[in-house]
C-alpha cells in the first residue's frame, strides 16, 4: 500500500457467506474470504511453515477485536487467534488476492495438501419460485442437488438458467430476488446443504424472451 494514512472506512462480516468485506479511505472495496483470510495469517506460526494450511475451506471468523487504530486480530472458528491484520496487510490482501491465491493453490497441489477436511457431502437446496415463474416453469418449488462449483446465489443461478434451457432468461439476474433462509441475499452469499432458496420477480409482468438471430 502506497499511502499509509489509507484506513479502512467500513468493515462487514458476512458470515453466511464467509466473507470479511472492507471499505478504504481511498474508496477501494475488497471482498476477503475467511478462508483466504486464514491461511494468509501474518501470525508467525503460520508464515513460518513450509508447507502451507491445507483445510480450511469451511474456516470461518468468530469474532474481531481492534488493534488500537492500527489493526484487527481475527478470532476464527477453527481456534487460530493470533493474527493481527494491520490495515497495511489487510489492504495488500486485498489489492494482490488474485496473485497471492493462486500462489496458495499451487503451493497446496506441490505439497498435496487439500482446501477441504474430506470428501463433502452433495449440497441439496430447495428452490421456490414465486409468482409468474410458478407458472411459467410449472412448478412451485423443487430439490436440487447443485455441483460443487454451485457454491454461492450467483452461481446458483447462473446454474439453473442453463438447466432451464430457452426459460432461463427468466432468471436472469436483473429479473429477480434472492432470499437464503428467508433472508434477503447478496450475490455472493454462500449455500449450504439444506438451505432454502426463494427466487421472486422484480416486476409482476414476465420478461420479454429474448430475441431470436
Amino acid at each position: 500500500m502506497s499511502d499509509a494514512t489509507v484506513t479502512p472506512t467500513e468493515i462487514n462480516l458476512h458470515s453466511k457467506s464467509r466473507l470479511l468485506v472492507i471499505t478504504f479511505s481511498d474508496g477501494q472495496r475488497f471482498e476477503l474470504p475467511c478462508e483466504y483470510l486464514r491461511v494468509h495469517s501474518p501470525a508467525a506460526e503460520v508464515q513460518a511453515r513450509d508447507i502451507p494450511e491445507g483445510g480450511k475451506e469451511q474456516v470461518n471468523i468468530d469474532r474481531i477485536e481492534p488493534q488500537g487504530s492500527y489493526a484487527i486480530r481475527i478470532i476464527f472458528d477453527d481456534g487460530h487467534d493470533t493474527g493481527i491484520y494491520s490495515w497495511e496487510t489487510l489492504y495488500d490482501l486485498g489489492a494482490n488476492r488474485e496473485a497471492n491465491w493462486q500462489t496458495y493453490l499451487d503451493r497446496l497441489a506441490a505439497a498435496g495438501q487439500s482446501r477441504s477436511e474430506g470428501d463433502e457431502r452433495p449440497r441439496r437446496l430447495k428452490v421456490l419460485y414465486f409468482a409468474y415463474l410458478a407458472s411459467k416453469l410449472r412448478k412451485e418449488s423443487e430439490e436440487v442437488e447443485v455441483p460443487a462449483d454451485v457454491d454461492d446465489v450467483q452461481s446458483l443461478l447462473a446454474w439453473l438458467r442453463r438447466r432451464k434451457g430457452e426459460l432461463g432468461y427468466l432468471l436472469a439476474d436483473d429479473n429477480v430476488r434472492i432470499t437464503v433462509n428467508r433472508q434477503f441475499s447478496e450475490p455472493f452469499t454462500r449455500l449450504d446443504d439444506g438451505d432454502e432458496v426463494a427466487i421472486v420477480p422484480v416486476s409482476p409482468n414476465p420478461p420479454a424472451p429474448p430475441k431470436k438471430h
